[in-house]
């Protein structure tokens, strides 16, 4: 029994209360003890064994009972009584990206739909339009969210393909035999989601390097095992590639299987205009295959005339132009971030204080953090009324007088469907600055919902927009918007624009920001983080920005605690 196994039998207790209609607060209960124990660097059996449980937040006595009985027995009695009441085969639908727990429940009372082929042949025969709270537009949807899941079948999220390669890697680099060793692929690129995970070894003793690497206690099954390449699946199915090579080879090996293919076919063009040959070996002059080069990366690419080009933007964008006339962006790295700009607490919908946050923030090296806590009509997540804020705003300044850095009063204030704000000026004056969002009314048209929120953004007292486009990867399409109008508003009104960092967010995408800054937007990169755990999350927001071809300069919460404060003030001013 694994922190994996107890954490996927959470988040499925979770789904299957959801789709039951129990109360929010205790699904939500699931799914965050589900995140606790995913994200625990200690194992399950030993928390459990020494009664540490509840040690971990969000996990109270209740939770931490059934977790204990999984653990010591293999089974949950609660578990199994709760999977009698609703299949489990009725979770997959729950992927398909616009349809919640309670359009799944009427589908299965209704049409016994309890499989995605089964509810993709009733969107085909037309029987989901005449159910209460459906219609032919949501049927057109669920069609839709269907093969966007198809699409993204197979493909991880950034964060999970991550974790599990860092993990990887640091066991793999444990062998004496080990020169040097990488991730590649997609996954070095920093994609928002990874079909595979690969990893680059250097050695002169590849039996021993594979002997090893099939030794990793977190693998399924051993899918292919040879003298240079072996492929293993791990217990959540991610398949992991292996390709080992000697040392004088590395760096072409790197560079080849980082890619992208798009990328690498044309750096091979131009090595080939240049009278050389490259490929995963090394570069050798074309004629005669004399090896030239391959040890590093380096060595390639300025062989072929070229600056170094940072893995997250060998995309074929634009980035081997720029290398060669030695114009590349000095792309954003993560130590330059000063502060987290979104962050929630037990205010609204977060799992932590504002001081257990600010602490995390602290030992960050941040010099401030924001604290933005859902606005007043978003129930579901206890958005702040006014008694609210001014219990909030009291805290946080006595917080001030000893915190190790800056805690500025936030907030992230809905927009309504009319474009209008969700707390009128009297109280938007009450924060430090404004972050904007949409959470409610997703049915809109392209031009109603960029003009909802380009109305949001214009209001003289908004900082920046929080995930503009709304979207959930595999689960929810963002909205369709016409991005260029967004982004002249946001120059315009001098409203700055969120990367937001959570995993299943990265909301703006690389593509999106890499225009931003073609038309003068600038950035905020917040983690949206409901618990301590979650700053981590501010890489994979960074990672975003460099594939975005960003700079510390575009980057608005790189700046030090002065300059931040005068922007806030600034903001307001202009836009008045």
């Amino acid at each position: 029994m694994n922190n994996t196994d107890v954490s996927n039998l959470l988040t499925t207790i979770a789904d299957l209360m959801d789709i039951k209609g129990e109360n929010f607060f205790k699904i939500r209960a699931y799914r965050l003890a589900a995140q606790a124990i995913h994200d625990s660097p200690e194992d399950i059996s030993i928390l459990v064994e020494e009664h540490r449980l509840k040690d971990l937040a969000g996990i109270g006595d209740a939770i931490a009972k059934k977790i204990t009985e999984f653990v010591k027995t293999g089974r949950l009695t609660y578990f199994e009584r709760l999977s009698e009441e609703i299949p489990l085969q009725i979770l997959s639908l729950l992927q398909i990206p616009g349809l919640g727990p309670k359009k799944v429940a009427t589908l299965f009372r209704v049409l016994n739909i309890d499989t995605i082929e089964s509810l993709k042949q009733a969107c085909i025969e037309g029987k989901l339009r005449d159910i209460d709270g459906f219609g032919e537009i949501t049927e057109r949807n669920i069609l839709r969210g269907i093969q966007l899941l198809e699409r993204t079948s197979g493909r991880s999220l950034l964060y999970h393909a991550y974790n599990n390669g860092q993990h990887y890697l640091q066991y793999i680099r444990e062998c004496s035999k080990v020169i040097q060793a990488d991730l590649a692929g997609s996954l070095r690129r920093m994609k928002e989601t990874i079909g595979d995970i690969d990893i680059i070894v250097a050695s002169e003793d590849p039996d021993t390097i594979m002997d090893h690497f099939i030794n990793y206690p977190k693998i399924k099954q051993i899918l292919v095992q040879g003298k240079t390449k072996t492929s293993v699946l791990l217990i959540d199915s991610i398949q992991v590639d292996l390709r080992v090579v000697p040392i004088q080879s590395y760096g072409a090996a790197l560079q080849y299987f980082t890619g992208s293919k798009e990328h690498n076919v044309t750096v091979r063009g131009l090595a080939v205009r240049q009278g050389f040959k490259l490929n995963e070996y090394g570069l050798f002059e074309k004629n005669t295959d004399k090896f030239l080069s391959g040890r590093t990366e380096q060595d390639i690419y300025n062989n072929l005339g070229l600056q170094f080009i940072p893995p997250e933007i060998r995309e074929n964008r634009g980035e081997i132009e720029a290398a060669k006339t030695k114009t590349l962006p000095r792309l954003l790295e993560e130590k330059d971030v000063k502060g987290d700009l979104h962050i929630h607490s037990t205010y609204s919908d977060g799992s932590n204080s504002i001081s257990d946050m600010v602490e995390a923030c602290a030992k960050r090296g941040y010099e401030y953090v924001g604290i933005t806590d859902h606005s007043q009509s978003l129930k579901i997540a206890r958005g702040l009324d006014g008694e609210a804020i001014q219990a909030k705003k009291e805290e946080i300044k006595r917080l001030n007088e000893t915190a190790p850095l800056h805690v500025f009063c936030g907030t992230e204030c809905d927009i309504k469907s009319d474009g209008t704000l969700d707390y009128p000026n009297d109280v938007l004056g009450l924060f430090d600055y404004v972050g904007i969002g949409i959470h409610t009314g997703f049915n809109m048209t392209k031009d109603e919902a960029t003009e909802r929120i380009i109305q949001g953004m214009k209001h003289p007292s908004v900082t920046f927009l929080a995930h503009p486009t709304c979207r959930m990867i595999g689960h929810r399409e963002g909205f369709d918007l016409d991005m260029d109008q967004i982004f002249e508003t946001a120059v315009d009104a001098n409203t700055a624009l969120e990367i937001n960092s959570f995993p299943d967010r990265l909301d703006l995408n690389d593509i999106q920001v890499k225009r931003g800054k073609e038309l003068g937007v600038r950035f905020i990169i917040g983690t949206d983080a409901h618990a301590k755990e979650h700053l981590e999350y501010m890489k994979f927001g960074v990672a975003t920005a460099r594939r975005g071809w960003l700079e510390k300069e575009d980057v608005i919460n790189t700046v030090d605690l002065t300059t931040i404060e005068e922007f806030f003030k600034k903001g307001r001013k202009e836009n008045g």
